[in-house]
């Protein structure tokens, strides 16, 4: 000890101090160089695990952007076709929705129970819960392309569409902001829409339990009114088991109250099977009001 009482004594800048503390630290904990690799090789087992599963979520985001290439490749490719085809995306998404399709059948066995429910033709909103990462609504939307060859409009948060680079990718899927107007619209134009009321703060603050953070929205139940439109109620099974969020720490929640910025981490990419359940179709009924319809869907 009195060594490194002298080292202390003479160290003149903060890095002798410094190494000075780690040798004295070497010498109380009695390590050596074999003992250095051990716990580098025990640290080494214990972190790589956290950094995958923080890792594997941005695999998503790099196949979304992947998405948004193959769209731009596409569009130059085929510009000149634009001024003569009504249908230029056509190919384009169901080229997409094949590829996603893909992933969610390796990845996670995904299948779609009650897909009979999606009508042919015609308008019906769509209500599903929010996972941390919604991956099951864009297999979801995949599965809707395939087989009943529509595209379903999506209601987002504006944030996403501050996100750089993912303009042409929110035109071409028919992603809108949701004033209710706009939504309406959609609806009586015969498209279908889906929209969750839970939104972000659900992605980020839910959790293992699948609770609905819809607080009093209820703005969904008026745009199915004032549409006539039938609502679809949709819920996917363990995706929250795939992707977990750490927004039920107190400080991120804090950040959204405060600033509105989601930047909660996600973690996850489990390879769980997910199952999206469709429920039976509640039909237009002029004697409710959207409160009773709110609570209805919720039900």
């Amino acid at each position: 000890m009195s060594g490194n009482q002298s080292c202390l004594t003479g160290a003149e800048d903060t890095l002798s101090v410094l190494v000075c503390l780690f040798h004295a630290w070497e010498e109380w904990a009695g390590l050596d160089q074999e003992d250095y690799l051990s716990v580098l090789e025990y640290l080494l087992w214990v972190f790589t695990p956290l950094a995958i599963v923080f890792i594997v979520p941005f695999l998503i985001v790099i196949f979304l952007y992947l998405s948004i290439l193959f769209l731009h490749v596409y569009k130059r490719k085929n510009q000149l076709k634009e001024a003569y085809c009504n249908n230029l995306w056509d190919g384009a998404r169901k080229t997409l929705a094949t590829l996603w399709d893909g992933h969610g059948a390796i990845w996670h066995g995904y299948e779609v129970h009650g897909m009979e429910k999606i009508p042919d033709e015609g308008p019906a909103l769509i209500v599903y819960y929010h996972g941390a990462i919604p991956v099951d609504y864009y297999y979801f939307l995949a599965h809707v392309i395939i087989q009943k060859g529509r595209t379903c409009h999506s209601v987002a948060d504006h944030f996403l569409f501050k996100i750089p680079g993912f303009k042409l990718l929110l035109e071409v899927f028919s992603v809108i902001h949701g004033p209710q107007e706009e939504c309406v619209r959609a609806l009586k134009n015969g498209h279908l829409l889906a929209i969750s009321p839970g939104g972000v703060r659900e992605a980020l603050f839910s959790d293992e339990t699948y609770p609905l953070l819809w607080g009093e929205r209820k703005g969904f139940a008026q745009v199915a009114i004032d549409s006539r439109a039938p609502v679809i109620p949709m819920f996917t099974q363990n995706v929250r088991e795939g992707f977990r969020s750490l927004g039920t720490l107190r400080f991120f929640r804090w950040v959204y109250d405060r600033f509105r910025l989601p930047i909660a981490p996600v973690y996850g990419g489990f390879p769980v099977k997910f199952r999206t359940f469709l429920g039976d179709p509640i039909p237009y009924d002029p004697n409710i009001n959207a409160a009773e319809l709110a609570q209805k869907v919720w039900m």
